[in-house]
């Protein structure tokens, strides 16, 4: 065999090799963290070694960066910062999404903005993210804006970080340093009910532990490097809710159809499903799911649709349709968490406007708590002012439709508009719905008892519930609001 097959027959299972390993779906990632701590240093320096650089951009990289810097390299940065007032100040104002691979996976990643004015485009970039690299200047350490993008990173449903810190290499590599910092951002992790974290030292600059290892500088790492674990991390896995179909338009092209589109919101769905139509409660049958080039078998979360149903029912925009066995939270009053987004922030029992995927209601929101970021403690409040984190009560003036956003982040999330000015003054997440009686409560004539799975049997043994168990339906809460409840009944 020639020196040339040789070559083919082994370049052929390596390239076969390759294709299996890389993921069919991208790892979505951001970088976050306070202002000037080298995010778009780090994901241009990602872009130039993984060789996703075209030809044309490094030449317009070089003439753009002026003078190169002491090694040699251009201004990585500005691969990120497109606009112009971000070149001009060296800072990143919008969100810029980029996209890059390695062999054994694809990746589409958000560089979001530290300063604590563009607060609200990085909780943009958080929302859609599967894993968050959270920045560190090896030389300051964690600080407010840290903490602050962190908390709100975990709020969006983040569990995996990369706390990558960076700029090592100006603290002369300092071991102990290094693992300071890694310290206390684990303390302030298990705060927010985030355990996977990998902590990276680094030079974004100099490309040490980024794609490259930084062995020869720093022996005493034997971590993974920037690229190897984010070639290792999972995509956030299906969430557990049922069929759900937020409806943006009902289509009726002649008389003879009637569809109801929209994009799969949860679930699955298939011709022959049983669907109930909320809010109005009423129930059908799937009879055809239509796109604009085909009938199909089935629908998945993701699938823009057309739903048509086998009888005639009462749907509008903003409607939801759901899987009838696993329906969505629908009430008056829901708990929730959210993010101030603009000057003024958000004022006691003030009226909003909510907007859900199609569906918008007024609302009166009742601040309840402040997440103070130093302590990480919740402390009561009446208001909240620009880029606080805060827990408020919503009450609505009609039924509306959630499913808690832990379990479906399309359905449990929701922006706050300024009827006065129009403006986006929130986003906010679900959390659960909120009863006048605590966590026992009447609906449909059923007994609803919302309690962790560990009490379930202590409160099904009292006396109060022995005559009532076969009305009873369980829904998780908090141990303590269902320790509440038991203390009620036994009182």
């Amino acid at each position: 065999m020639t020196a040339s097959a040789n070559a083919l027959a082994t370049a052929e299972p390596q390239a076969e090799t390759a294709a299996k390993l890389r993921d069919t779906r991208p790892l979505r990632l951001i970088t976050c963290g306070s202002v000037d701590d080298g995010k778009s240093t780090l994901i241009g320096r990602l872009l130039w070694d993984t060789k996703a650089v075209k030809e044309d951009q490094a030449a317009t990289l070089k003439r753009d960066s002026g003078k190169q810097n002491d090694l040699g390299l251009p201004d990585f940065a500005l691969l990120l910062d497109g606009l112009q007032a971000e070149r001009e100040q060296g800072i990143t104002i919008d969100v810029a999404y980029r996209y890059f691979a390695t062999d054994k996976r694809s990746f589409i990643v958000a560089d979001t903005p530290g300063h604590e004015q563009y607060t609200r485009n990085m909780a943009t970039g958080a929302s859609t993210a599967d894993l968050a690299v959270l920045l560190v200047d090896a030389r300051a350490g964690i600080l407010e804006q840290t903490r602050r993008h962190a908390t709100i990173a975990s709020l969006m449903g983040i569990k995996q970080f990369v706390l990558a810190v960076n700029k090592i290499d100006l603290t002369e590599y300092d071991r102990a340093g290094f693992e300071a910092i890694s310290s206390e951002f684990r303390e302030i992790a298990l705060t927010l009910g985030v355990r996977q974290v990998t902590a990276i030292p680094m030079s974004a600059l100099k490309g040490e532990n980024v794609v490259y290892s930084g062995k020869a500088v720093m022996p005493w790492y034997e971590g993974p490097t920037l690229v190897e674990t984010l070639e290792l991390a999972p995509v956030r896995g299906a969430q557990s809710t049922g069929f759900r179909l937020p409806v943006q338009r009902v289509s009726r092209p002649g008389e003879s159809f009637r569809g109801y589109q929209g994009t799969v919101a949860g679930g699955a769905v298939k011709p022959g499903d049983s669907v109930a139509i909320l809010p109005s409660g009423a129930i059908a049958n799937v009879k055809q799911i239509v796109t604009f080039d085909l009938v199909r078998n089935a629908a998945v979360a993701g699938d823009a649709i057309t739903l048509v149903l086998d009888r005639q029912v009462d749907v509008s925009r903003g409607d939801m349709i759901v899987s009838l066995e696993a329906q969505p939270l629908t009430g008056l009053a829901f708990d929730a968490q959210l993010v101030a987004l603009q000057p003024g922030g958000i004022l006691p029992n003030k009226r909003y406007w909510l907007k859900s995927g199609s569906r918008r209601q007024r609302v009166q929101v009742t601040p309840v708590s402040q997440l103070e970021l130093k302590s990480g403690k919740w402390q009561p409040a009446e208001s909240l002012a620009m880029n606080a984190i805060g827990k408020v009560h919503l009450s609505f003036d009609e039924k509306a439709i959630f499913d808690p956003y832990e379990l479906n982040r399309t359905t449990g999330a929701f922006i706050l508009i300024d009827p006065d000015t129009n403006n986006t003054v929130a986003g906010g997440m679900i959390t659960a719905k909120r009863s006048d009686l605590g966590g026992l409560h009447s609906q449909e004539g059923r007994v609803l008892l919302s309690l962790p799975a560990d009490l379930a049997d202590q409160i099904m043994a009292t006396e109060a519930m022995a005559s009532r168990r076969d009305e009873v339906e369980m829904r998780r809460v908090t141990a303590a609001k269902a320790r509440d409840v038991l203390d009620g009944i036994d009182g």
